[in-house]
């Protein structure tokens, strides 16, 4: 069992950023695919971003590439999500998902486990 908790959310103005942060519960970190994923009222949940397990490998949608960077410490147990020039259509749940593949996903249904979310809203 691995506990997901995100931090870094909030309030900010078009063209901000912000850094999104996912503290793992478990010491195996490292063996777990890890992404971000984000979900906007009635809307269905997408991906944003996904790391391999070293961090060598990234994968993003492409409505955020570059713009947003994803990372991860496996000695904090902990992904990251700096995001910069933020545009409204931003505004959305943003979840942290971790998966025990070696190998990269888009799909949310082949994650194992998630966070409870942190709000970020861009406004304009």
């Amino acid at each position: 069992q691995v506990q997901l908790v995100e931090s870094g959310g909030g309030l900010v103005q078009a063209g901000g950023s912000l850094r999104l942060s996912c503290a793992a519960s478990r010491r195996t970190f490292s063996n777990y695919v890890m992404g971000w994923f984000r979900q906007a009222p009635g809307k269905e949940r997408d991906v944003v971003a996904a790391i391999s397990q070293s961090g060598g490998s990234t994968d993003y949608a492409d409505s955020v590439k570059g713009r947003f960077t994803i990372s991860r410490d496996n000695a904090k147990n902990t992904v990251y999500l700096q995001m910069h020039s933020l545009k409204p259509e931003d505004t959305a749940v943003y979840y942290c998902a971790a998966r025990a593949s070696p190998y990269l996903s888009r799909n949310n249904y082949s994650y194992d486990y998630w966070g409870q979310g942190t709000q970020v809203t861009v406004s304009s």
